[in-house]
């Protein structure tokens, strides 16, 4: 899920441009440029998408009193529900901007004379709009994608409820074969904004469906929130939210309960197993406040050096690409250096990707000059290098960067920049594979379409889409798992020491070293 939002060098996104015009909230203007099947097919013209009325089988496309009206384009954004309108069908236009072209393309759909439905009908010619101007495949995986609308709706017309018609939008999606090209609920694109953010209102816990018991049990607790005060650890199962059981609540929907307005109140009882083995349910009453989630942890791990010296080494984890990681990054590594840190150690493992943005502004506190950082390719197979203006490192120690197969997206993105621009060594385990950037674009009804938008390339131009970066030295399958966030920032904690990627890393540090001592 990356947003295509860069603040690097500018000239070379104007082939992105039409893209990030859909970064934001919904615009009113759903013009989409696309090949012509009449005239001249190798040339391209703009079009506006206009829901231009009801169609009476008497008199054709008007404009009825009491009729359906959405009109779409470059100035105005209008829309008329009328009530008890039975026998009509709206008709959707595609009218060319250019006097050369004459013709017009009206297709024609029964509009839904359920209030719930109509409303994701509109959602539908949004989504198909914006995925016909900057899916990544043109062909949209081999298909008439104008006809696909017109199916669709038809599809929907007889529908009675939001999620059936939702389904049907995700039906429509499917068939362009690409699983990152989505749609989301509002409150699934809420909790994805607050992964993105780094802030939510609720109580501080994590929490999660038992596969084995079906039972709801907190993941993680932050430390220092409402929750924590309150005596609810890791392993403890929720019963009930506010008095109402959650025998078979999903737990999305469980932290959608748990969240709210700071300053209100939650009552949760919750069955907890102390250390001995004895249980005892009891509630507690849980204020809601502003939690700030931070996606760095970090440790000064020290060591000895090959000539017997004691090492500091800067452990750094970064967990998510969310709008404040390479803030808390930098502001971690300003610290470290203060603390007289000599090497680093970044750790990547198991961290799924977020903003494509944070990776590359991560990257560049690791690097100097006009480095490369990535290599996008538009729709029409055109590169696109993305790249510093007069970078500046904030450190030029020795760097190692852990990775596993859980590291995906924009992890691999600044993997592949620090290791392709000679920056650090890699250790662990054949990433992910995922070389494709989705926009992410806030629908009038408050959902969310994930659209995949530009595949990408390292800088040293290996592709990693479905193959995944190989580090430079591999840890077992044994060592792969990433250390348990049980340690305090800025402190060495046992399970650091006892991680053996994190102890070939060091190895990896030490030679590094003893190569600089050596030139």
């Amino acid at each position: 899920m990356e947003a295509v939002s860069f603040n690097l060098d500018r000239t070379t996104l104007t082939a992105l441009s039409r893209v990030s015009k859909f970064s934001s909230k919904p615009t009113s203007n759903l013009f989409f440029s696309c090949p012509l099947t009449r005239s001249d097919s190798r040339r391209k013209r703009n079009f506006g998408l206009r829901i231009v009325g009801c169609l009476d089988k008497k008199r054709g496309v008007s404009e009825a009193k009491n009729g359906f009206l959405l009109a779409v384009n470059g100035d105005h954004l209008v829309k008329r529900v009328g009530r008890g309108v039975l026998g009509f069908a709206a008709a959707v236009s595609l009218c060319c901007d250019s006097p050369a072209f004459a013709e017009s393309l009206t297709v024609a759909f029964p509009v839904s004379h359920t209030r719930e439905v109509n409303t994701v009908q509109r959602t539908l010619v949004e989504a198909w709009g914006l995925i016909r101007e900057t899916f990544i495949d043109p062909t949209f995986n081999h298909q008439d994608w104008d006809l696909k609308l017109q199916q669709t709706m038809v599809e929907m017309f007889p529908l009675r409820s939001e999620d059936a018609a939702y389904n049907k939008i995700k039906g429509m999606l499917s068939t362009l074969g690409d699983p990152f090209t989505r749609i989301i609920s509002p409150k699934e694109y809420q909790s994805f904004r607050i992964g993105s953010d780094g802030n939510l209102q609720g109580v501080g816990l994590f929490v999660n469906v038992e596969p084995k018991t079906g039972h709801l049990v907190v993941l993680s607790c932050i430390e220092n929130s409402p929750a924590a005060r309150a005596g609810i650890h890791e392993g403890d199962e929720l019963m009930e939210i506010n008095g109402e059981r959650l025998d078979g609540v999903a737990s999305e929907a469980a932290a959608q309960k748990l969240r709210g307005r700071v300053g209100t109140t939650v009552t949760v009882k919750v069955h907890s197993v102390d250390d001995l083995g004895s249980s005892c349910i009891r509630e507690v009453k849980i204020p809601r406040e502003v939690i700030r989630l931070s996606p760095i942890s970090s440790a000064i791990i020290p060591h000895k050096a090959p000539d017997g010296h004691l090492a500091k080494t800067g452990y750094v984890k970064l967990s998510t690409f969310s709008q404040t990681a390479a803030a808390e990054m930098e502001n971690t590594v300003h610290e470290m250096e203060s603390q007289g840190v000599q090497s680093y150690i970044l750790d990547l493992r198991n961290n799924p990707g977020g903003l494509v943005k944070a990776g590359l502004d991560v990257a560049q506190i690791w690097l100097d000059g006009t480095e490369t950082l990535v290599n996008t390719i538009d729709r029409d197979g055109n590169m696109i290098p993305i790249s510093m203006i007069d970078g500046h490192a904030i450190t030029h120690d020795p760097l190692v960067v852990l990775v596993n197969e859980g590291s995906a997206s924009a992890s691999e993105i600044l993997a592949g920049a620090l290791h392709d621009n000679g920056r650090a060594i890699l250790v662990g385990h054949r990433t992910f594979g995922k070389g494709k950037i989705q926009s992410v674009t806030e629908l009038h009804d408050g959902s969310a379409l994930f659209v995949t938008v530009a595949k990408y390339l390292s800088p040293a131009l290996h592709d990693i889409d479905q193959v995944g970066i190989t580090p430079d030295v591999q840890c077992t399958t044994d060592f792969l798992n990433s250390p348990k966030d049980s340690f305090k920032n800025g402190s060495s904690d046992s399970s650091l020491e006892s991680d053996s990627c994190i102890l070939v890393a060091e190895h990896q540090l030490d030679v590094q070293e003893s190569e600089g001592s050596a030139s």
